[in-house]
């Protein structure tokens, strides 16, 4: 055996092919440990509550498998989402978001250890050309007013997620609202400049539900934007992909950024010894050097400097919240007071196939998002103030439409009352005319666009996904296409809560730009919080 393992290291088959089949076997095996891994089973397996964006580092944590013997299960969630499942006693061996300051916050009694594992500043991307007239290019003394300014003028308008579904537009919130203050210091619900940050958001003319989401509908809308608030990675990425018909500056104001620091963190105290494996092994130079290359994002130790591709400006780092009360503050403002209101127009499928569960199933989502469900996600997925609700019932037929404007945002006030009386009334009976109650939806979202051009539009379908009277898929694909640009824009969100044809509803959701979603497994009122961030 020792000369087979000797053998095999200093590459001598001649020692291999002495000890017979079960030995040559046995051999290559051991030459496959030392070169691959020999794809063993794992020593440890640990639980991983992580932030979708990591899902760029499968790679590396295939590479560190195989070194340490320890597999990371990913599971993947938005941050807020995360911190509140695990701020609910879910079980998991270790959490791993682009920070950890919120969850630490909601749930830091758990977070028995933490080791930043790379870096990656969220920053404002702007076309080069425009960069360059407004002498933004190296211009190290831009401020965050200046670049308010141009939003103020009209000058800028730029995509940005989400704060209450992705931490990207999170950490942008609280590194505007930091630098608005114009304290330096730690946000106090006093410091707060909601007319400063009101102003600003005036000029976000697209969100997403996440920075990867974003990135992508940016590059199909980039003709009508100028400008990206995303993590440095996702900004760089950009530019390297050559799907942008004008490069990106990255723009680094000089009262400071916030950075997202993707700390590690322990959650199960048992499995220390696996984790101290996997945190040693990710932050070694040739690892961190690895992550740079493959995901952009910026080293967190001393010894590995980054390369070329990133500014080698100071950054200034403005300071996180404190206190879950400041954040709640600001996530409330941004949506209630803030962020350009919405209009969502529901197209509520009642035909005969909807009896029992799946009708059940509708209603439950809609009183939920009506002020019912009070988990901490729900309460940011509830309707919010300022938003105008359309229901469009349909079966055989396309049924009245009832329109809802939001004030009170109570769960027991008036609005919300009005909306869930309405949904609970909703029976099931006849065929299925989808189609039909997508071409009324786009009626009635142009006519509500040409009265108020001031609000985001989406029509969220929820349906077991299967036409079978009314307008075809081709009749209202042929209708669709003739509508102004504009209406265009406003796209389809299918909520499916049947087994019905996926693929025309795929179809649907891609000819429009929206998603397609599962409405029979999860929380519908994480679905509309996506749903939310797509407008």
């Amino acid at each position: 055996m020792i000369e087979t393992m000797a053998g095999v290291k200093g590459g001598n088959m001649a020692a291999v092919r002495k000890t017979g089949f079960g030995g040559w076997a046995l051999a290559l095996c051991l030459l496959l440990v030392l070169s691959a891994g020999c794809n063993r089973e794992p020593e440890t397996t640990l639980k991983v509550l992580a932030g979708s964006e990591l899902q760029d580092m499968e790679p590396v944590l295939r590479d560190m498998e195989a070194a340490t013997g320890v597999r990371l299960q990913m599971d993947y969630a938005g941050s807020l989402d995360g911190a509140e499942r695990l701020a609910g006693g879910e079980k998991a061996d270790l959490a791993w978001f682009s920070h950890g300051k919120y969850l630490s916050l909601l749930a830091g009694s758990r977070v028995a250890a933490q080791e930043k594992i790379m870096l990656s500043p969220v920053v404002l991307g702007v076309r080069e050309s425009q960069a360059r007239i407004w002498g933004w290019t190296d211009n190290s003394n831009l401020t965050w007013r200046d670049i308010a300014a141009k939003v103020t003028s009209g000058e800028l308008r730029y995509a940005m997620t989400d704060p209450t579904s992705s931490n990207t537009g999170l950490t942008a919130l609280i590194g505007l609202a930091a630098a608005f203050s114009g304290s330096g210091e730690t946000l106090k619900p006093e410091t707060i400049d909601s007319a400063a940050l009101k102003s600003f958001f005036a000029g976000q003319a697209l969100t997403a539900g996440s920075s990867g989401w974003l990135a992508e509908r940016y590059l199909s809308e980039q003709d009508r934007l100028n400008g990206m608030i995303n993590y440095e990675s996702v900004l760089l990425g950009l530019n390297a992909g050559g799907q942008l018909r004008e490069k990106l500056v990255l723009v680094y104001p000089k009262e400071g950024i916030v950075t997202a620091d993707y700390p590690l963190m322990l959650l199960n105290p048992a499995q220390r010894e696996a984790y101290r494996k996997v945190v040693d092994y990710l932050r070694t130079p040739d690892t961190q050097r690895k992550i740079m290359d493959l995901t952009l994002r910026r080293p967190a130790i001393a010894a590995v400097k980054p390369d070329a591709r990133f500014s080698d400006r100071l950054l200034v780092e403005l300071p996180f919240p404190n206190s879950l009360e400041v954040i709640d503050r600001l996530l409330f403002a941004y949506l209630d007071e803030q962020r350009r209101p919405g209009h969502a127009l529901f197209v509520l499928d009642t035909s005969g196939s909807m009896s029992g569960e799946r009708i059940q199933q509708l209603k439950t989502a809609l009183v939920n998002l009506a002020g019912a469900d009070r988990s901490l996600s729900g309460r940011f997925a509830r309707f919010r103030s300022r938003e105008r609700i359309t229901f469009i019932p349909f079966s055989s037929d396309v049924q009245p439409a009832q329109n809802f404007q939001v004030g009170d945002t109570a769960a027991e006030g008036n609005d919300m009352r009005a909306i869930r009386q309405a949904a609970l009334t909703l029976q099931p009976r006849g065929g299925t005319a989808i189609f039909s109650a997508l071409q009324r939806a786009y009626e009635i979202a142009g006519e509500a666009q040409r009265n108020d051009l001031s609000r985001y539009y989406s029509i969220v379908l929820m349906t077991d996904g299967e036409s079978n009277e009314g307008l075809s898929e081709a009749e209202f694909m042929s209708t669709y296409r003739k509508l102004p640009e504009a209406v265009r824009q406003v796209r389809v969100f299918p909520v499916l809560f049947g087994e019905g044809d996926v693929k025309v509803m795929k179809r649907l959701a891609e000819a429009t730009g929206g998603r397609v979603f599962d409405g029979r497994s999860g929380s519908l009122s994480q679905v509309f919080k996506v749903i939310r961030g797509y407008q």
